[in-house]
C-alpha cells in the first residue's frame, strides 16, 4: 500500500474516476461518457454534497479533453446535480430537508403509477428481467456499490415496463435528484432484507397483473424507504 503522503498527492478526481477505454467510447460520445461517469460517481457517493467538481482533474482522470467535460458539466447542472458554489466553482448540489420531503412525495406518486402501468403492460420478458435483477440483488451481500446500481436498475426496469414515455422522462429527472441523497439505506440494520421483501411484493403483483396491489406495494416501499432514511439521519 502506498504511503499516506503519496496517496494525498494524487488529485482527488483521479482517485474517484478511471480513464476511458476504447470500449467505453465505441457506442457513445466523449461527452456522454463523462456525463455517465460523473452521474454514477454522484449516485454512489464518490462525490458528495458541496464537494467541488474540478474540471481539469476530471479531464485528466478520464483521459479526455476539457471540452466534453464542460459539456457534461453543463448537462449535470441543467439536471440539478451540480450547482455554482463559492468563487463560481461547480459543486455537487445539496438538498434541504423540505426538498427531501417533496422528493419522496413525488417519488411515491410516480413509482406507484409506474408499477400500476407495468402490471397492465409489462411483457413476459420484462417480468423475467425483474426477477433476475432481484436475484442479483439478493446475491450481493454488503457490496454497497453493486446494491445501489442494481437497485437503480430494478426501478428503471419497472419504469420501462410501464411503456409510458412521459413517465420515463419524468422519473429520470426524479432519480437524478435521488442521487443527491448520498446515503445508502441498505446500511440500516434489517433494511436490506425488508427491501428485498418489498421488491418481491411489487414484482409478484405485476406478474399477477394486479394493478391496484402493484401500485400499493410500490407506494408502501417508497414510504418505508423515506421512514428509514429519516430515522438514519
Amino acid at each position: 500500500m502506498a504511503p499516506q503522503s503519496i496517496r494525498k498527492s494524487v488529485p482527488l478526481a483521479t482517485r474517484k474516476l478511471t480513464a476511458a477505454k476504447a470500449d467505453d467510447l465505441r457506442n457513445q460520445s466523449r461527452s456522454e461518457f463523462v456525463f455517465a461517469r460523473l452521474r454514477d460517481a454522484i449516485w454512489e457517493g464518490r462525490f458528495t454534497g458541496g464537494e467541488r467538481i474540478p474540471e481539469e482533474e476530471i479531464a485528466h482522470s478520464l483521459g479526455v479533453s476539457r471540452t466534453p467535460v464542460r459539456e457534461a458539466l453543463r448537462r449535470l447542472q441543467e439536471r440539478g446535480l451540480i450547482t455554482v458554489g463559492a468563487g463560481r466553482s461547480l459543486v455537487v448540489a445539496e438538498l434541504s430537508q423540505s426538498q427531501v420531503f417533496e422528493l419522496y412525495a413525488m417519488r411515491e406518486i410516480l413509482e406507484g403509477s409506474a408499477a400500476r402501468f407495468a402490471a397492465r403492460h409489462a411483457n413476459d420478458a420484462e417480468i423475467d428481467l425483474l426477477n433476475r435483477v432481484l436475484d442479483e440483488l439478493e446475491k450481493h451481500g454488503e457490496d454497497a456499490r453493486a446494491l445501489i446500481s442494481l437497485n437503480r436498475r430494478f426501478h428503471r426496469t419497472i419504469c420501462e415496463a410501464a411503456h409510458n414515455r412521459y413517465l420515463i422522462q419524468t422519473l429520470d429527472g426524479m432519480h437524478d435528484a435521488l442521487a443527491l441523497l448520498h446515503s445508502n439505506t441498505f446500511r440500516v440494520p434489517n433494511r436490506r432484507s425488508l427491501s428485498d421483501t418489498e421488491h418481491r411484493r411489487i414484482v409478484q403483483a405485476i406478474a399477477r397483473r394486479d394493478a391496484d396491489e402493484a401500485e400499493q406495494a410500490a407506494r408502501d416501499h417508497v414510504r418505508q424507504a423515506q421512514r428509514t432514511r429519516m430515522l438514519a439521519e
